[in-house]
C-alpha cells in the first residue's frame, strides 16, 4: 500500500509539472492543446485499486506529452540555428526530459518490466530523439570552426553521447536469426531483419552515426594523441566503418533505386578506412 501511494504521489507531481509547462506553450503552439488538455483532466482516484494498470496508462499519457513538448522545443532550437549562449543548457534539459520515461517507468515497475511498459517503439523513439538532437546540434557546430577550436572537448563529448544513443536505438529490437527452420518469401526483407534494419529511420540512423564518427575522427586527429584519445578514435573509426558498410550494402542492394544516396557514405568510408 505504501508503494502504491508513492507511485500515486510521483505521478501526480509529474502531471502537475507537465501541466504547468503545457500552460506556457499553449499560447505559442495551438497543436499542444489536445494532449495537454487530456493530461489536465487526468486524476488518480483509483490508484490503490489497480496500481499497475493505472500506472501504465497514465505513464503512457505522460510520455506522449513529454514527446510533444520536447519536439516543439527541439524544432525551435533548429529554427534558431542553436544559439551558442543558450543551446548547451537547453539541450541538456531536453536530453533529461527524454530520459524521464525510462526513469519514471523504473520507479513504477520492476527493472525487468520497464521495456514491456514502454514498448519497443517508444524505446526506439526515445533513443532516436536524443541521438538525432545531438546529431543536429553537432551538424551545426561542425560549421563553426572557430567555436570548435575553443570547445573541442565539448564537441567530442556531444558526438560520443549522440553515437551512443543512436547505437542503442539500433539495438532495441533483436535482429531476426535466419536459419533452416524459418521460411521467408522475400529474401531482401529477411536480410534487412537479420541486420537489424526495421525501417527507414534505422537506415537514417546508420548514416547519422557514420557522419558523427567521421567528425569525431577528424577532430581527434587534429588534437594531441593521448592514450585515451587514441582509444576513442579507434572506437569511432570502427563503429563508423561497420555501420556505413552495412548502410551501403543495403542501399545499393535491395534498396537500389529507392532514393537512398550512398555517395557521402562512400566518401566517409574511404577516409575511415
Amino acid at each position: 500500500m505504501a508503494d502504491d501511494y508513492r507511485r500515486s504521489v510521483e505521478l501526480e507531481r509529474r502531471i502537475f509539472e507537465l501541466d504547468n509547462k503545457c500552460a506556457t506553450l499553449r499560447t505559442e503552439k495551438p497543436g499542444n492543446r489536445e494532449s495537454c488538455r487530456q493530461l489536465r483532466n487526468t486524476s488518480l482516484p483509483s490508484m490503490c485499486a489497480q496500481p499497475v494498470q493505472l500506472s501504465k496508462r497514465i505513464c503512457n499519457m505522460i510520455y506522449i506529452v513529454v514527446l510533444d513538448i520536447t519536439f516543439y522545443e527541439e524544432n525551435r532550437l533548429v529554427d534558431q540555428e542553436f544559439p551558442e549562449d543558450t543551446s548547451p543548457f537547453k539541450i541538456q534539459q531536453l536530453l533529461q526530459d527524454l530520459t524521464e520515461p525510462e526513469v519514471l517507468a523504473g520507479r513504477l515497475v520492476p527493472a525487468q518490466e520497464v521495456q514491456s511498459v514502454l514498448g519497443l517503439e517508444l524505446l526506439e523513439c526515445l533513443y532516436w530523439r536524443r541521438g538525432a538532437l545531438l546529431y543536429m546540434y553537432c551538424h551545426t557546430l561542425h560549421q563553426r570552426k572557430q567555436w570548435i577550436k575553443k570547445n573541442k572537448a565539448t564537441f567530442l563529448k556531444c558526438l560520443q553521447e549522440g553515437v551512443r544513443y543512436l547505437m542503442r536505438m539500433l539495438q532495441v529490437r533483436n535482429s531476426v536469426k535466419l536459419n533452416d527452420g524459418v521460411v521467408f518469401h522475400d529474401s531482401a526483407t529477411a536480410n534487412f531483419l537479420a541486420e537489424g534494419i526495421f525501417s527507414d529511420t534505422h537506415l537514417l540512423t546508420m548514416m547519422y552515426i557514420g557522419e558523427m564518427c567521421f567528425w569525431a575522427v577528424k577532430y581527434e586527429d587534429c588534437s594531441m594523441d593521448t592514450t585515451e584519445r587514441k582509444e576513442d578514435r579507434l572506437h569511432f573509426r570502427d563503429i563508423g566503418t561497420q555501420i556505413l558498410h552495412k548502410y551501403v550494402l543495403a542501399c545499393e542492394g535491395p534498396l537500389q533505386g529507392q532514393g537512398w544516396n550512398t555517395e557521402n557514405a562512400k566518401e566517409i568510408l574511404n577516409i575511415l578506412q
